[in-house]
């Protein structure tokens, strides 16, 4: 048997398995509320200033999209939050895709 093999942990030390969930735990990953889409002509976006109004394509009582690094993962209702804008989700969308959990 190697030296590392017969290395054995301090019972203080933890120990995480590259297996366990636990090891990602404290990565970030990127969360983007999406209000709506548009699409503009170069022409229409020269023309732009403050003031300019782009009408989206979406109501607004339909659900804002919550995307984790680029991925549909949920849609939610806008809501404020100690004087900043929050979202409540109210939908989880399945991984596969498009079905709703």
């Amino acid at each position: 048997m190697g030296e590392a093999a017969k290395k054995e942990s301090k019972p203080d030390e933890k120990v995480l398995r590259m297996d366990s969930i636990e090891f990602i735990n404290d990565v970030t990953l990127q969360v983007v509320v999406e209000l709506g889409r548009t699409d503009l002509t170069i022409d229409r976006i020269t023309q732009l200033k403050r003031g300019s109004v782009i009408e989206i394509e979406k109501l607004s009582e339909e659900p804002l999209d919550i995307r984790i690094n680029g991925r549909l993962v949920a849609r939610g209702e806008a809501v404020i939050v100690n004087e900043m804008f929050g979202i409540r989700v109210t939908q989880v969308v399945a991984p596969e895709g498009d079905d709703v959990i």
